[in-house]
């Protein structure tokens, strides 16, 4: 599976308590828009755990529907600060979901990015160190979009050009800081467009219900994610 970081002795060893309170930070894929069944990815895997006696990982749910790095940078401290288990304590993790809302052109299929890319690696180096000097973190990179169903909402031309110029961004900016990286983007292409189309929402941004259960099975079955939960 693509993936960019490995896990680190230094890593697992800032990882203190047990069971882990994670914060998922991030846009609409981290809200689970496009599944009313079970609300994302992460309400999955927030249900899953809550049902195991043994494991009860604390995992908080903050994705918001468009937001940028920018504004996930302005709410990090914030979000991390509120969101211990107990009053006097913070989480153990971050998960990191955003970007693809920065990479879209406006009004046409060359219109200006919705972000500058040169604007976008600054703001997304800034917000990963800034994310970093809090707790470990890992990122879950984007999924593809359905290009045929373009423009989103009217205006929003996402195409998989610019995905892949935005995605790589982030992964160079990931692995200068040794953060693990999962590449959704690539992962879900190698699978083909009947199964990207047969994945994806109507509106051919977000992922539907047979989408989102894929986005957990790659996230849970990811060697970080899965020897960062069992090797605490």
């Amino acid at each position: 599976m693509p993936t960019v970081g490995q896990p680190t002795q230094l890593v697992r060893s800032s990882i203190k308590s047990y069971p882990l309170k994670i914060v998922a930070l991030g846009d609409s894929l981290v809200y689970g828009h496009g599944d009313p069944v079970g609300g994302g990815w992460t309400d999955r895997l927030r249900r899953k755990w809550m049902g195991d006696l043994q494991t009860g990982h604390v995992l908080y749910n903050l994705g918001i529907r468009g937001d940028r790095v920018s504004q996930v940078a302005e709410r990090l401290e914030g979000e991390f600060r509120y969101r211990g288990e107990l009053r006097n304590q913070v989480p153990d993790l971050i998960i990191l979901s955003v970007g693809v809302n920065d990479s879209p052109r406006l009004g046409q299929p060359n219109g200006r990015p919705f972000t500058d890319f040169t604007i976008f690696e600054q703001q997304v180096g800034h917000l990963l160190h800034r994310a970093q000097q809090l707790c470990p973190v890992i990122f879950v990179g984007m999924v593809p979009v359905d290009e045929v169903k373009m423009p989103f909402l009217g205006c929003f031309y996402f195409n998989h050009f610019d995905q892949y110029r935005y995605k790589e961004a982030t992964k160079k900016a990931c692995n200068s800081l040794n953060i693990p990286y999962l590449d959704i983007f690539d992962l879900w292409l190698e699978r083909g467009e009947s199964w990207l189309q047969s994945s994806l929402s109507p509106d051919g941004l977000h992922p539907n219900v047979v989408g989102y259960k894929s986005l957990l099975r790659d996230i849970i079955n990811w060697q970080y994610m899965s020897s960062l939960i069992t090797d605490v």
